[in-house]
């Protein structure tokens, strides 16, 4: 017997998660990008994460395909970009201050941390895709990290 999915979505905002933007570049050099809060670590060795991207997520058309993508940990002063990056809209890296990884992904200017990955596996499962990820570049910066509980943004109290 499955859980409420109501029931399983309210025990699931108790777990804290930073909050991503995952970039990454069409075969025509077109930039895509979204905020990703489903994110984990997978592995040490290799060093190996993990995406999860809603199957009505534009991305989840795009990210298959890549070979290559790139993950902006977002700092705590930058909620308003994991709302602009949770939308929708075409153009919304208009006016975003980023540079380019290694890959050519995008890189969120400011970000709290840089993770540029080759993409290893693509898995479908129930409503969402799962991208798994090489690490092959990390980058650190010194802010705090935003942070994401019970469906609002959080700070780290230090």
């Amino acid at each position: 017997m499955s859980v409420a999915p109501d029931e399983f979505r309210a025990a699931l905002g108790r777990f804290v998660t930073g909050v991503t933007i995952l970039t990454v570049r069409d075969a025509s050099g077109g930039d895509h990008g979204m905020t990703v809060s489903a994110f984990s670590s997978v592995s040490l060795t290799p060093p190996l994460v993990l995406a999860c991207i809603a199957r009505d997520a534009n991305m989840h058309a795009v990210l298959p395909g890549a070979t290559v993508f790139a993950l902006s940990i977002l700092a705590a002063d930058q909620e308003p970009l994991s709302r602009r990056f949770a939308q929708e809209p075409d153009n919304r890296f208009d006016g975003v201050p980023f540079t380019r990884g290694h890959s050519g992904a995008i890189l969120i200017a400011g970000a709290h941390a840089y993770l540029e990955c080759r993409q290893v596996a693509w898995h479908e499962a129930g409503d969402h895709g799962i991208c798994v990820g090489e690490v092959e570049h990390a980058t650190l910066g010194t802010s705090q990290p935003l942070l994401y509980y019970r469906g609002t943004y959080a700070r780290l109290d230090r």
